[in-house]
């Protein structure tokens, strides 16, 4: 199990997954948008405006209908991924990095060996 919860947690799994849902979700709007600026105007207002698939009406709701999937994929996907993840798998303590410090040693080992000379 615990092999099964690294899959998960180390991979980016949760973050392709998540990727996938909103790029469809904005394929939509982006579908809608084309089909709406595209559209052939009729003669009469009435008409344009009773025409569902490419009427603004339908732009709208697919952004709005994006706003929400993104809120509820944010909410109830991310954030407890985040937590979990922080949970199982601590981010190290912040420090100096690596090389920074090995740089600073070779400073040091280059200041002290001057005075000697």
């Amino acid at each position: 199990m615990s092999g099964f919860r690294n899959f998960l947690f180390r991979g980016n799994l949760v973050d392709l997954a998540v990727a996938v849902i909103i790029g469809t979700a904005f394929g939509a709007v982006v579908t809608t948008f084309t089909n709406w600026l595209t559209a052939q105007m009729p003669d009469s207002t009435s008409e344009y405006f009773s025409n569902v698939e490419n009427s603004f009406g339908a732009f709208l709701n697919a952004v709005v209908s994006f706003v929400i999937l993104a809120a509820v994929v944010y909410f109830l996907v991310v954030t407890p991924y985040v937590k979990a993840k922080e949970r199982f798998f601590p981010s190290p303590p912040a420090g100096t990095p690596e090389d920074i410090e090995l740089l600073r040693q070779i400073r040091d080992s280059l200041a002290g060996g001057a005075h000697k000379a």
